[in-house]
């Protein structure tokens, strides 16, 4: 695949605070708040997201834990579950708890109704909104994010490749890949 597209760590950073930024105006009085990533690409996302909010909003109780969709994928068929995965962790009780699902993209919708489904299978919670680092469009299912970072439009058949270092956020990075013509007719 050839990258037709870059955005850098710096637009990357200003996104991560635009998000914790807006989940913080609208969880301000709060005193609970669940964020769950997406695994695998939401996790380090919500990670950040977590920091990030305990430095702008101190008072507000914000844990952060991990869904896993192997088991509610719509295409297990033709990606059967992988030998070694990470399971749900949820940190604390779902029943009644406001939750955010964290994920690096948005693009069909399937993943964020596999999520539900797994979070759903756990508990019944008050409130369960989204918060995306990318949102495509390409929708497939009825599902918007309820807060956004980007919002790109790439061709369908373009891949949003989202890389977010764990260890090194400077090294951050967003690709939008074209399918390679290389020896094609």
């Amino acid at each position: 695949m050839a990258t037709i597209q870059t955005i850098g760590s710096q637009e990357i950073h200003a996104a991560i605070t635009q998000l914790a930024t807006a989940i913080s105006a609208r969880h301000g009085t709060a005193k609970k708040l669940l964020l769950l990533g997406i695994a695998n690409g939401g996790v380090t996302l919500a990670q950040r997201l977590a920091s990030r909010l305990s430095t702008l909003h101190p008072q507000l109780s914000t844990a952060m834990g991990t869904v896993d969709i192997s088991f509610h994928r719509d295409d297990i068929g033709r990606h059967p579950i992988p030998k070694e995965f990470a399971p749900t962790h949820i940190p604390a009780d779902v029943h009644g708890a406001t939750i955010i699902l964290v994920d690096d993209v948005l693009f069909s919708g399937r993943t964020v109704k596999a999520a539900l489904d797994e979070l759903f299978d756990h508990g019944r919670p008050a409130k369960v909104e989204l918060a995306v680092l990318v949102d495509r469009g390409g929708r497939l299912m009825p599902v918007a994010a309820d807060y956004t970072g980007l919002t790109l439009a790439p061709a369908a058949d373009e891949k949003v490749v989202v890389a977010l270092d764990a260890n090194s956020p400077a090294r951050d990075s967003i690709r939008i890949q074209s399918p390679t013509t290389v020896g094609k007719y």
